[in-house]
């Protein structure tokens, strides 16, 4: 009797195999809901907003952008890992609620490595260290002997516990040694206004925000984040170049969906959206903000996300940074 019900429990799972292979294939038969962690207008929702816009004609259905913002990203990347696996949900997932918010907070309610299914990366860019032209400081070099001089005494501002605008100061804390106070604001504008103002004396500010305000000299650049020189400031030297190699730093944000999501609606998404990537106008719009092109297969993805999460663990850890 036991042999006959495991023939026909066989009998029925090769009977439904091919459907459910088909019903993946034919995806999407039904509008995606895109969620963005974070608010509207800033660069996350507005990068989310022009793939989507084609990547609904290459999938043949609409995509509606949804704003989960809060709690560093933790919210709506939250909603993201938590939604029924089966293509129709899906997100951006961004440098902080990925890599660094699991060393962050101790409450996380989901797991990154766990709960989510890396699609595909879409961009990365670099961050520029900025100070008041009225500053003093115009090299890294300046900033590190006054740091050493005055402990304790220099600000950096940021938009918020564990971004990359805290992160990479921290970074540069540590690698050379020096001691400077963090001023977290709500937003990174907030913060750019207060530097702008006088009130702090440096931020690490994303390339794409930070640039006008550079080119229009009410901010003073001193070095970038990146591996090489941006080709939009050429004159503008690295970390590494400045003697500080380990101040590296790119923010970077991909397509996520819950864990579980079939392969194959992952590998559709993959094939779509690296399509959508290779339009000349979307590369020149990311290359425009001095960010590099993503793309790349799922596996890619997941492994940049790898990396990240372990070098800024540590540098969380060391930097005894908690969130509020």
């Amino acid at each position: 009797m036991k042999k006959i019900y495991y023939f026909i429990s066989c009998f029925i799972v090769l009977l439904n195999a091919p459907f459910l292979t088909h019903a993946e294939l034919r995806y999407p038969i039904k509008p995606i809901t895109f969620i963005v962690p974070y608010g509207a207008g800033g660069g996350a929702d507005s990068r989310s907003r022009q793939i989507c816009n084609l990547l609904a004609t290459e999938l043949g259905q609409p995509i509606i952008v949804e704003n989960k913002a809060g709690a560093g990203g933790n919210i709506g990347t939250e909603f993201i890992a938590k939604a029924t696996p089966d293509g129709y949900t899906i997100g951006m997932g961004n440098f902080a609620p990925l890599a660094v918010n699991k060393a962050l907070f101790g409450n996380l309610r989901y797991d990154p490595n766990k709960d989510l299914a890396p699609i595909v990366l879409i961009d990365k860019g670099p961050l520029i260290l900025t100070v008041n032209p009225k500053s003093p400081f115009h090299t890294v070099q300046d900033i590190v002997n006054a740091a050493k001089a005055k402990p304790g005494e220099l600000t950096f501002a940021s938009g918020g516990i564990g971004g990359t605008h805290q992160l990479s100061a921290e970074l540069f804390k540590q690698s050379a040694g020096i001691d400077m106070i963090h001023i977290p604001y709500k937003s990174g504008a907030a913060a750019a206004t207060d530097l702008l103002s006088g009130n702090v004396n440096m931020m690490f500010e994303q390339m794409y925000s930070a640039k006008q305000n550079i080119d229009a000299g009410l901010l003073r650049a001193i070095a970038i984040t990146g591996k090489n020189r941006a080709p939009l400031l050429p004159n503008l030297p690295t970390f590494a170049e400045a003697g500080y190699p380990k101040v590296e730093v790119l923010n970077w944000q991909g397509f996520v969906a819950p864990s579980g999501t079939p392969k194959e609606i992952i590998q559709k998404i993959n094939k779509a959206v690296n399509k959508v990537l290779s339009d000349p106008k979307v590369r020149d719009q990311i290359k425009s903000q001095s960010n590099e092109v993503g793309g790349g297969t799922p596996e890619d993805f997941a492994e940049l996300i790898k990396n990240e999460s372990l070098k800024w663990s540590e540098v969380v850890k060391k930097g005894n940074i908690h969130a509020e």
